[in-house]
């Protein structure tokens, strides 16, 4: 249910995003903060909650989270002009950090057995299907009878079922030597995404050599160069960087950065073209993107059980193959022009995303040790984060270079405006399925299984805990 109201939320916004323009008056920049507010934020905080999920206890940040993300949903139903809109935006965030990882790691630790933590992850990643399956079709039927501020509202119940189910049901659980706190590191990662994300939203306008986007794109560098020195010399540091020694681990965080990013794009891509360009309402403009929400609820429990069955390799093929098989089909071929071949890529694309997931989350957290479950499944959630802001930032970025000066939304100089500037916006994208291809070729062969190998063993010795596979298989001995 937690995975429901965050996966709902960002599919049924994105259908609203025309309507939240017209009504507060906002640019491609201001829709693109109103996206990227949240998963910024986001990015930013989850290795923190599962971390602090880890030593103070599961449940209760699990709690904490659903009451801020509620009460976050409510004041943005609320929010009297775009900055609000943004600021409780990123109250929901702070809610939201505290829930996905966590929850991943409560799975964790109930399902030990590798096959039975594969279809359990399937199943819960299946949820994200029914999000984009039911997502557009019902922000667009609550855009267009009620407003767009209603989109907020299906939050509410769903938000306090959870909480009480919660209260009910779920064990509390922590980690036996959980990690200290990392303030310093915690900085970075902010100073990190917030000025990078800033500076690719704001180039279009400012220009890309302005003084204020060249600062912030040297605060990212210095940023980022203060992560790799800071944090390996810590004993117990935010982000562990011995994790990356395994290639399967370290595929599979480019490969969500690259998903997220691409289905980011996709739905900020689509939802805009629909609406403005083609004038759909916002019921119609969900509806022609079911074939691609459709594709994915189908797919992903799916690629759960062949995570089980036979490793995420074939999944991550299938994955890579179709996601840049859609970009080329818009970009060379312009699918957005003609009904068959525009269903066509959608249905491509949702194959893809459908079958990308279950394999990110399985391959993050197998081998590394239960104690650390939440930290690992954090990276994993942090980087579908860090891709979703990245897809937003720079596809908005293309998209708002192309359109400036070119008139209001649904005017011919628009329109044309609008397609000529999402060609590169679908290279851009169909790279991303190519990079799926290469980077799941690459890690999910026997020389990237000896990496996770050695990876784990060296864990074990350093953190005293067996790895998850190890602990399930010592169990049934």
């Amino acid at each position: 249910m937690s995975l429901l109201i965050v996966s709902l939320d960002n599919t049924v916004l994105n259908v609203a995003l025309p309507a939240v323009q017209k009504e507060l008056h906002a640019s491609v920049a201001g829709m693109q903060w109103t996206i990227d507010a949240y998963t910024l934020v986001l990015a930013s905080l989850l290795m923190l909650a599962g971390s602090t999920a880890d030593r103070i206890g599961r449940r209760k940040v699990f709690k904490a989270g659903l009451v801020l993300f509620t009460l976050g949903s409510l004041l943005c139903s609320l929010a009297p002009n775009l900055e609000s809109l943004v600021a409780f935006r990123m109250v929901q965030a702070v809610g939201g950090s505290m829930l996905n990882p966590v929850a991943m790691s409560i799975i964790t630790n109930t399902f030990t057995d590798p096959r039975e933590r594969a279809r359990a992850i399937g199943v819960w990643g299946g949820v994200v299907g029914i999000s984009m399956a039911a997502g557009p079709v019902i922000g667009g039927l609550l855009v267009d009878s009620v407003g767009w501020r209603s989109i907020f509202w299906i939050n509410l119940p769903v938000g306090l079922a959870a909480l009480l189910l919660t209260w009910r049901y779920v064990p509390e659980s922590r980690a036996p030597r959980p990690r200290r706190p990392d303030p310093v590191g915690q900085l970075l990662v902010i100073g990190l995404l917030g000025s990078l994300t800033y500076a690719i939203i704001e180039a279009p306008s400012q220009g890309w050599d302005s003084p204020r986007i060249l600062l912030f794109a040297a605060l990212a560098g210095c940023s980022l160069v203060g992560l790799l020195l800071y944090e390996p010399r810590r004993a117990e540091p935010l982000i562990d960087l011995r994790f990356f020694r395994s290639a399967p681990f370290s595929g599979a965080t480019v490969i969500a950065v690259c998903a997220f990013a691409a289905l980011s794009g996709f739905l900020f891509l689509n939802t805009l073209y629909l609406q403005n360009v083609r004038g759909l309402s916002a019921l119609h403009a969900g509806l022609y993107m079911l074939p691609m929400a459709a594709l994915t609820f189908v797919c992903a429990p799916l690629s759960g059980r062949l995570v089980g069955s036979r490793g995420s390799r074939l999944p991550l093929l299938v994955a890579g193959v179709t996601m840049t098989a859609c970009g080329l089909l818009f970009a060379v071929f312009d699918a957005e022009t003609d009904d068959v071949l525009l269903f066509t890529g959608y249905v491509l694309f949702g194959l893809g995303f459908g079958m990308v997931n279950a394999p990110i989350t399985n391959t993050a957290v197998s081998g590394m040790p239960r104690s650390q479950a939440g930290v690992a499944a954090a990276v994993a959630s942090t980087s579908r984060q860090i891709g979703g802001t990245l897809g937003v930032a720079v596809i908005g970025a293309v998209l708002a270079a192309g359109v400036a000066g070119a008139g209001s939304p649904r005017s011919a100089g628009y329109a044309a405006a609008f397609v000529d500037a999402s060609t590169p916006a679908w290279w851009i994208l169909g790279g991303c399925g190519l990079c799926v291809l290469l980077v799941g070729a690459l890690t999910s062969g026997r020389w990237a299984r000896e990496t996770a190998r050695r990876t784990a063993q060296r864990l074990e010795k350093q953190t005293g805990a067996p790895s998850g596979d190890q602990a399930s298989a010592s169990s049934r001995a």
